[in-house]
């Protein structure tokens, strides 16, 4: 039996080992040669030759045939003879004819396993190798040299190949994000639309957002519990981008339709839903029609008929989330009104009571504490505009009740309320002034407006910071709302003629301050009703130049497919006007606008081109 058969190591007696006196062979020791140390000319030359051993692994040079590498006293040198010719040093440093490669040939085992293990991870691109050992290999002998190779090694300090083996590839778990708005929906496309409404429309129908926005403050959260409010946000959003022809792979009807039936779902579960669910999805729904509706409806008005319901069967509320949804509500009853000609479906608030709402974390006092989310500088505006808004059905059941003999007892009582309440509107516009902040100067609207025509409009806006470039938007904002309101009042309910010059200069100042909140770059929210009614009286070149510019500027801010249409009506009727003057009819026209019968010329084309215009 061979000594590799009984696990017998070499004793390494001298002059002769017992394992060569029994095989009656001649034993001899290779003599030890003297260690040599490698003269570095610098860091560079060997940062240089460790560069081009790595790069040229099929070259090696084979072990030991070129100089020995140099160790300090920390390394652990093994010289006994192998009959493989493989004498390995292990050291601080490891040079070319050290490095391993699993390619190259001759390889085998031992080279692998005398090798410290903690060299061998970076070493070794492969988790196990092949190999076939030799005949006289001795397990027991090599892994304790291995061991013996493992422990010395331990305290010296890292080789030079750690300095220049290839940077490690980078986990690929480490590179991964999580997508934005994954805990929406697992489907790219309906992301894009919850991104679509956070950062591009629900910017726009804001005029506050200095510590967040609203929407998505109070009204996004609820989507997650709330599949009707989340597939409106889906078809608000998706309309929005069918508008400016970006098509996401699902129609915005599609997600109105699951809306309105999910919406009707919980309609039915009556006492057992979140009151806070009900509004949300129902005031999507209202933006979603007021931003597509084509033909004339009622549907709007339906959205707000039952949304008023729920908010009267309800206590006063206390939540920022229903405050905020009362007062997005609120606004829509009133712009309907004005919209249809209509009564508003809630009652005015009184006078002061209606205070801004601010999104939530902002600042107890700053130069926006005088605006409102939704209505801007317009805040205390808003109950007068709220009375001026149910003029129009109130004048329209006084002409019913003479047009039809009723008696003149009723007759009076309806003149006279028609009366009252018109003579307090115009005085109470005529005394209302915004609410400014401390060192904040609104500048002159017309000369703005003569820089921008001057094409100076950058500097206008340039002079100041964006914050004050936003307050001015919303200060002129405020300002086209009350004179627009005061056209409104005249040519409306009083009837005066188009060419009355109550009517054409505040018909005037409406689309200057119009102009003014579009140079300002800010938020134009809400704008649409102030510049429509002003634009459908103007008629001079210069008004219908400025109306022409803040139409094609807040289509392109805004891009919302009733301001396109408004912008087609308003042409409509300049043409019709001047259609008239040009058959010599002006004077026939001014004696029935006195009458009161064609003050609303705009809404005759609305309904020949069979269209309706919420200005929302």
């Amino acid at each position: 039996m061979t000594f590799k058969e009984k696990k017998k190591k070499c004793d390494e007696e001298r002059p002769q080992c017992s394992r060569c006196a029994e095989r009656g062979l001649d034993c001899n020791y290779e003599p030890v040669k003297p260690r040599q140390r490698r003269k570095r000319d610098s860091a560079a030359s060997t940062t240089t030759a460790s560069k081009l051993a790595l790069n040229s692994s099929h070259d090696l040079v084979a072990p030991g045939s070129g100089d020995s590498p140099d160790s300090d006293d920390s390394g652990y040198d093994f010289h006994h003879h192998n009959p493989h010719g493989h004498s390995q040093v292990f050291g601080d440093e490891v040079y070319e004819s050290d490095l391993l490669s699993p390619l190259q040939s001759p390889f085998d085992t031992v080279s692998l396993l005398s090798y410290p293990l903690a060299e061998l991870s970076t070493l070794s691109p492969i988790g196990s190798v092949a190999c076939d050992l030799p005949a006289d290999f001795d397990e027991d002998e090599t892994a304790e040299e291995v061991t013996s190779h493992a422990v010395v090694h331990h305290g010296s300090k890292l080789p030079d190949l750690a300095m220049i083996a290839p940077c490690p590839t980078g986990s690929p778990l480490l590179e991964f994000c999580v997508p934005a708005f994954s805990e929406f929906s697992d489907r790219p496309n309906r992301r894009a639309l919850v991104d679509h409404f956070c950062n591009v429309l629900s910017h726009l129908i804001v005029f506050r957002e200095e510590s967040g926005n609203p929407f998505q403050q109070l009204v996004l959260p609820l989507s997650q519990k709330s599949s009707p409010v989340m597939n409106a946000i889906y078809a608000l959003a998706s309309a929005h981008l069918e508008y400016r022809g970006v098509e996401n792979g699902e129609k915005s009807l599609y997600f109105h339709n699951q809306a309105i039936q999910g919406l009707a779902r919980l309609i039915e579960r009556e006492g057992k839903v979140n009151r806070n669910e009900l509004l949300a999805a129902i005031m999507l729904i209202v933006y979603y029609e007021v931003l597509v509706q084509k033909g004339r409806s009622n549907i709007v008005e339906g959205h707000l008929k039952g949304a008023l319901a729920i908010m009267s069967s309800s206590p006063e509320p206390t939540d920022p989330t229903a405050i905020f949804l009362e007062r997005a509500f609120r606004f829509y009853d009133v712009i309907a009104a004005l919209s249809f000609g209509t009564a508003p479906l809630s009652t005015a608030p009184a006078a002061g009571c209606l205070l801004p709402f601010p999104p939530l974390g902002a600042p107890a006092v700053s130069a926006l504490s005088n605006v409102d989310t939704l209505l801007g500088m317009a805040t205390t505006l808003w109950p007068i505009i709220h009375r001026l808004s149910g003029l129009s059905s109130l004048k329209s059941e006084l002409e019913n009740a003479v047009g039809t003999g009723q008696m003149s007892s009723k007759i009076a009582v309806l003149r006279t309320e028609l009366e009252t309440t018109s003579d307090a509107i115009e005085v109470a516009l005529r005394q209302w002034q915004p609410c400014l902040p401390s060192e904040f100067s609104p500048d002159d609207a017309v000369e703005c407006i003569a820089k921008a025509h001057a094409k100076q409009a950058e500097a206008a806006k340039d002079s100041e910071s964006p914050e004050k470039a936003r307050l001015h938007s919303i200060f002129n904002n405020a300002m086209a709302y009350r004179h627009s309101a005061f056209v409104y009042l005249y040519r409306t309910i009083y009837g005066y003629s188009r060419s009355s010059p109550l009517v054409q200069s505040h018909a005037h100042a409406a689309l200057v301050h119009c102009a003014a909140t579009c140079s300002y770059e800010g938020p134009m929210s809400a704008l649409l009703w102030p510049l429509f009614v002003a634009a459908c009286e103007a008629a001079t070149a210069e008004d219908r130049e400025l109306a022409r510019d803040a139409f094609v500027r807040i289509e392109k801010r805004q891009g919302m497919m009733n301001i396109e249409r408004a912008w087609d009506i308003v042409r409509e009727v300049w043409r019709r006007t001047d259609m008239s003057e040009k058959d010599s009819l002006l004077a026939d026209v001014t004696c029935r606008e006195r009458d009161g019968k064609s003050a609303d010329l705009w809404r005759r084309v609305s309904e020949d081109m069979g269209v309706n215009i919420v200005f929302g």
